[in-house]
């Protein structure tokens, strides 16, 4: 009779422990970094982008610059170390609490900014979270946590990173702790560091740069739901989790291909393989990311949209699988978006902003396992009016991929992991 109270307050005790050990102040400090390095990897890479992007240069100039970022890359990964990245990192969070090695930055920040500067189909997020998570890491051997306290400091670097690059601090906090896991949040202790993390992240950010805090993308508000977008909502759930399984399977195939290739030629080949891509279409290069805000205001034909989504397929999963370092979440979004304009030619009666947003979250909920992240994510850019049916496409992506696994390092969570 008298057990079940002391349990309820060790469960309390459990969860809010990191509060009462002081652990607020890394938190804090962990954010505030996450935004400084975030605001100065965004700042390098627009001004990098601006001197070898390919919207300043002709299709024969891209691929002469692929071609050399390649072998730079090359360079700097065998003199350097190779460089890690997301997966990587979430494997050693389950069995480490953290990084198991800062010194991947000295490579990875480099070459991620030369592979997403020059074009390449693959955004910032992964280098800014595995950047901002390490760090996290690093601060908190620094300060002797023990393995908990650890874990929960680069989860908030990771929350951190992201949320510079989204301004969504609720999103990005959330999306750091699903992408750890298949299914749901399981490090429950470390949300509300992550959120605290999230927002001094972007206030640091934002007040680095005088840039206000808003979304990077605003589609047209959507004053009503009625009943059929709740439907509509289930349907291009489905037709997200498709998309992702048919972006997993070509992932595989592009990695085997270029698995037939030695590591350092492989990052020659990426880059003829992408310069290639570009003479074919321009939707083939770079994360996709300055695009989507444009596709609403723009009268784009049904195989333009096409044209534009496969190009972007191939072009991101060309990028993976060479080993050119970036981030595919971006691109997803793209993919979503592009599909969510041709929907609403085909269905013109369904507002345009739900078609893409359902789109844009089934398709990356399908492959990262993230449907609350994502989900506001989005919807933060979008207005919370959408949320019912961004939510059901999310979970019904969700359960519909259950064989899709890109991250192979997403686990459940350890019990005796999680205590040491």
């Amino acid at each position: 009779m008298s057990v079940r109270p002391p349990l309820r307050r060790q469960a309390f005790s459990d969860a809010v422990i990191h509060i009462r050990s002081g652990l607020g102040p890394a938190v804090i400090l962990v954010g505030i970094i996450g935004g400084l390095v975030g605001a100065a990897y965004i700042a390098v890479l627009h001004l990098m982008t601006e001197l070898i992007g390919p919207k300043h240069h002709s299709e024969l100039t891209t691929l002469f610059i692929f071609i050399v970022v390649g072998a730079v890359v090359a360079l700097i990964t065998k003199v350097g170390g190779e460089t890690g990245d997301v997966e990587l990192l979430v494997g050693n969070i389950h069995v480490l609490g953290g990084a198991e090695d800062v010194k991947s930055l000295r490579s990875l920040i480099p070459a991620s900014l030369l592979c997403i500067s020059s074009g390449a189909g693959m955004g910032p997020e992964a280098p800014m979270t595995q950047t901002a998570g390490t760090l996290g890491t690093v601060i908190g051997t620094k300060l002797n946590r023990p393995m908990t306290d650890i874990r929960t400091l680069t989860i908030t670097g990771m929350a951190a990173g992201l949320t510079v690059l989204f301004g969504a601090p609720l999103g990005s906090a959330l999306f750091a702790l699903e992408i750890l896991h298949r299914r749901g949040l399981q490090y429950y202790e470390a949300l509300l560091p992550a959120i605290v993390g999230s927002l001094c992240g972007l206030g640091v950010y934002t007040a680095i740069g005088d840039l206000g805090i808003k979304p990077i993308w605003e589609f047209p508000p959507v004053p009503t739901l009625h009943a059929r977008d709740l439907t509509v909502a289930v349907v291009l759930g489905l037709v997200g989790a498709a998309g992702s399984i048919i972006f997993a399977k070509v992932a595989s195939t592009m990695s085997w291909i270029f698995r037939k290739l030695p590591a350092s030629p492989r990052y020659v080949a990426g880059g003829i393989a992408l310069g290639l891509l570009g003479f074919w279409s321009p939707y083939a290069l770079t994360n996709g990311k300055l695009q989507i805000e444009e596709f609403p205001n723009l009268k784009l034909t049904v195989g333009v949209l096409a044209v534009a989504t496969l190009a972007k397929l191939l072009g991101t999963t060309v990028t993976m699988a060479s080993g050119w370092k970036g981030g595919f979440i971006i691109p997803l979004f793209f993919m979503g978006a592009t599909l969510g304009q041709m929907f609403h030619i085909w269905f013109p009666g369904v507002h345009v902003s739900i078609l893409m947003a359902c789109l844009m979250i089934a398709l990356n909920v399908g492959v990262t396992k993230t449907p609350l992240g994502t989900t506001l994510v989005i919807t933060e850019m979008t207005g919370l009016t959408l949320l019912p049916v961004t939510i059901i496409a999310a979970v019904v992506a969700l359960v519909a991929t259950n064989s899709v696994n890109i991250i192979d390092t997403q686990q459940a969570r350890n019990a005796k992991a999680a205590t040491s």
